[in-house]
């Protein structure tokens, strides 16, 4: 192994590299003059609109632009894992478990010092500093304290003095707003202040929240654009006077972009009225889906939904006959995610529409949970938890979701660009596979040969530089 001196990189990469994945960012914004710090930082250097790998939700996309690998190598398939042995779909679990990303693999093999903010499977990482959120939680996932798992230790002690407690409920949920990109980009000035990686890792969420809840053509994106780049701006303004700015490349990257939808579609109904869904009582007056006692049962993941049965012929033709679903894709033909966590069926939503995962038809009958903000518990992801509902905390009302990913359409493509006085000029020439992502950040390093990561597609800089 090869230890490098990042100090001593600026002639031939980046000594200090700074990824802001800023979800929902793409190119229109920077051409009609939305982002103009964006804009700035990224001028006469490579840029332009990402090709995210199928399916483009969150866990895969995050794993994939950190890898280098396709779900289909990686195995992150959904937001949510499904557990065929104990027949069970979970979201969003907040460990690290086998993941290496880029992070990891340069701390633990090249030697240099690196760091990653709130993204998914953080918990455990060998990176040197992270931050993710972990409130302390009752057996009915109710928040008693705010909390975030940190390394160093005590390091959220420090955040919460000077900031405040991580606004959790501005992360994700009804009020959900640009105060925990905000948040977040403090504790990236405070990492790079007290630990000084040489790669940090950020994650600015919230421009997510209003292509979901208004759509991707909203006036309310486009403000929110606005707001995002002017807070990626003073970040900018802030790294610029930290003495390695000379030798840093900055990468800016989204992970997927949105279609704009108008048609919930609900996959779980339709195999419960075939006969292949089971419910039970959940024993608080609502049903709760029996997944051991049914033959087919589909974790949804807002465009992509994932079917496990032991009876995919008779799943597919349901699945095929039902309004608002473009494609069933088994085995092979499921492409980058044909993996064995994806379902044995992979239903794919027709460009206007999205997956719901109810499975009763009078919200009477809805689980106690399906109107709280309860992520860990429901077995599909719900952007329902974006709005206030009637009778809980979370609508049941789907029609008010107005923007969706997961499938590939030209409209929904990322964004990349790498800034800064350490990124090299010139342009990339059209659109870039999200899998060139990680390699790029490491040739950048100077560690691409020092890190075991199997990169499937190779750095945009690779060969001479222009």
């Amino acid at each position: 192994m090869t230890t490098r001196n990042p100090s001593a990189a600026g002639a031939s990469g980046a000594g200090r590299v700074v990824v802001l994945d800023i979800v929902g960012l793409q190119q229109e914004h920077l051409d009609q003059g939305l982002a103009p710090n964006v804009a700035g930082l990224l001028a006469g250097k490579p840029s332009g609109p990402l090709e995210p790998s199928f399916p483009s939700v969150t866990v895969p996309a995050q794993t994939t632009l950190s890898t280098g690998q396709s779900p289909a190598a990686h195995g992150d398939v959904s937001s949510g894992e499904f557990d065929r042995e104990r027949q069970a779909a979970e979201f969003w679990e907040r460990d690290r478990g086998g993941r290496t990303r880029l992070w990891e693999a340069a701390s633990d093999e090249a030697g240099l010092t690196t760091g990653a903010l709130f993204f998914q499977h953080l918990i455990g990482t060998s990176a040197d500093v992270a931050v993710t959120p972990s409130p302390i939680e009752d057996e009915d996932n109710n928040l008693i304290e705010m909390d975030c798992w940190t390394t160093p230790d005590g390091f959220y002690d420090d955040l919460r003095e000077e900031y405040g407690h991580f606004p959790l409920h501005n992360y994700w949920g009804p009020v959900a707003d640009e105060r925990s990109s905000e948040w977040i980009l403090a504790a990236a000035r405070e990492s790079i202040a007290r630990s000084d990686p040489d790669l940090l890792w950020v994650y600015v969420p919230h421009l997510d929240y209003d292509a979901q809840r208004h759509g991707p053509d909203s006036p309310e994106l486009r403000e929110a654009v606005g707001v995002v780049d002017d807070l990626v701006g003073e970040f900018l303004d802030w790294l610029e006077s930290t003495p390695r700015w000379a030798e840093t490349a900055v990468g800016v990257v989204n992970e997927y972009g949105f279609n704009a939808v108008d048609t919930p579609v609900f996959p779980n109904r339709a195999l419960r009225e075939a006969g292949l869904l089971a419910v039970r009582d959940d024993g608080e007056g609502g049903e709760a889906v029996d997944i051991a006692g049914s033959s087919a049962f589909a974790m949804v993941d807002h465009q992509i939904a994932h079917v496990y049965t032991d009876r995919p012929a008779a799943a597919r033709k349901v699945l095929e006959a039902l309004p608002g679903v473009d494609a069933v894709l088994e085995g092979e033909a499921r492409g980058d995610a044909d993996h064995p966590n994806a379902g044995d069926l992979v239903a794919v939503a027709d460009a206007d529409a999205w997956f719901q995962y109810y499975w009763w038809t009078d919200d009477a009958d809805a689980p106690s949970y399906a109107t709280e903000m309860d992520i860990h518990a429901k077995p599909g992801f719900d952007p329902c938890e974006l709005f206030l509902g009637d009778e809980g905390l979370v609508t049941l009302d789907p029609t008010k979701v107005s923007g969706s990913h997961g499938r590939i359409d030209p409209d929904t493509r990322g964004f990349y660009g790498f800034g800064g006085p350490a990124a090299p000029d010139g342009s990339s020439g059209g659109v870039v596979d999200a899998r060139r992502f990680a390699p790029t950040v490491a040739d950048l390093l100077g560690v691409a040969d020092d890190v075991s990561l199997t990169f499937e597609r190779p750095s945009l800089f690779a060969g001479p530089r222009a």
